[in-house]
């Protein structure tokens, strides 16, 4: 039995993740400070084998018992969580990352840290391979975020080299499914949400930019893999499966059986304008690549909130 932490672990990601590992037989010990998680996203997993702790990771972190592994998933993922708190999302990137590193250090665990595709920023390579170096605002309003983020990458692999921490790096791109929140920003629920209440779905730009969904059983397949192989250096996970705004918004509308209009607003600054994983190395070393396609994704969301899917 493996004894597993994952900070985070109340958010969307987080509870996902908690979940396939509990079910597992792990011990987990969940820690938050339900900032944008939920205690309803972890109330199901209960007994011995799992603890809720409510604590901010920007202090310090200590945890009375052994542990094996340690997910770090803690962050203001959403453009409207991050652009509400730009210095604790920046916080959360550098102090967050350090104490959970200090953990790992101080338990001689595994550890992952949670990175993101938009370290390589507004991509002038596509699709991006781990090597691209990327090309990103540091000073725009998403280099809150970005920023945090490569900081931390660079943190990781500090402590890889200086003090001999078993670290491992998930960038992780455009992901969606089960507790998502509605009102998060993100274009996934968000294009749910206004085709389940017959609202207009709102794009942003002409529709053109596109995005890679990958359903979040198939990412936490992909971060548990990464922990349990022997690798340092960053691994892309995402679907490669490459979509415009305008399909993904046509595509949700069909499975929803939706009748909403779309409307076009101004795009956001430093939206990226293309979006796709390389994924040989997680294929090569992993074995891993996604197998939920984006319509049965969506369709599997809708069934979790309730409601039934159009019949293919």
């Amino acid at each position: 039995m493996a004894r597993v932490v994952v900070t985070g672990g109340a958010g969307f990601l987080g509870s996902n993740l908690c979940e396939y590992l509990h079910a597992q037989g792990e011990r987990v010990i969940c820690v938050d400070n339900l900032e944008t998680g939920s205690l309803q996203n972890v109330e199901h997993m209960r007994g011995d084998q799992f603890a809720f702790m409510n604590h901010d990771v920007t202090e310090h972190l200590e945890i009375d018992e052994a542990v094996d592994f340690v997910y770090h998933l803690a962050a203001l993922a959403s453009p409207i969580d991050y652009l509400r708190q730009p210095l604790h999302s920046l916080k959360v990137g550098s102090y967050g990352t350090h104490n959970a590193l200090g953990l790992a250090k101080w338990k001689r665990a595994r550890f992952l840290i949670s990175s993101t595709s938009e370290v390589y920023g507004d991509p002038q390579v596509h699709p991006q391979p781990e090597t691209y170096w990327g090309n990103v605002n540091p000073i725009g309003p998403r280099g809150v975020y970005d920023e945090a983020k490569r900081y931390a990458e660079a943190m990781t692999m500090a402590y890889h080299r200086q003090q001999g921490v078993d670290t491992s790096i998930a960038r992780i791109f455009n992901t969606y499914g089960p507790r998502m929140r509605p009102y998060d920003g993100r274009a996934i629920p968000t294009f749910l949400r206004q085709a389940l209440e017959n609202k207009p779905l709102t794009i942003f730009g002409d529709g053109s930019q596109t995005r890679s969904f990958c359903y979040v059983d198939d990412l936490i397949r992909g971060l548990f893999l990464l922990v349990e192989s022997g690798e340092h250096d960053p691994m892309n996970l995402g679907n490669p499966g490459e979509f415009t705004i305008l399909e993904l918004a046509e595509t949700v509308l069909r499975v929803a059986g939706s009748k909403s209009s779309i409307v076009y607003e101004a795009l956001p600054v430093d939206d990226p304008q293309v979006r796709q994983p390389d994924i040989t190395r997680a294929r090569e070393v992993l074995g891993w690549e996604p197998e939920i396609d984006l319509e049965g994704g969506l369709r599997r969301m809708l069934v979790s909130l309730g409601r039934e899917p159009v019949a293919v």
